[in-house]
């Protein structure tokens, strides 16, 4: 299990996720991503990021709220294919 960032944190990325990840595994390319995402292979389910989270857009994967579900993909997607992780969250939030 890993931990998922979700449409909430979309034109937010507030930061404070990455600020207290033990293990540097929540990214983005700066201006080119709307969204942060946490890394699948290197999040060690700390649970860190969720209350950091002023928003409320981390869940653990099993806890993604079914309106979400779809960034549990994008997040895993974003480190093989970022441009291709970028056009789903336009698609789900233009």
């Amino acid at each position: 299990m890993t931990y998922v960032i979700t449409e909430p944190c979309i034109d937010v990325k507030d930061q404070s996720c990455v600020e207290v990840c033990p293990v540097d595994c929540i990214h983005d390319d700066g201006d080119d991503d709307r969204i942060l995402y946490i890394h699948p292979d290197e999040c060690i389910d700390c649970g860190a990021c969720e209350p950091a989270c002023p928003v409320t857009a981390i869940f653990a994967e099993d806890d993604v709220p079914e309106e979400w579900a779809a960034y549990t993909a994008i997040n895993a997607d974003w480190y093989e294919d970022k441009d291709g992780a970028r056009a789903k969250v336009v698609e789900i939030a233009p």
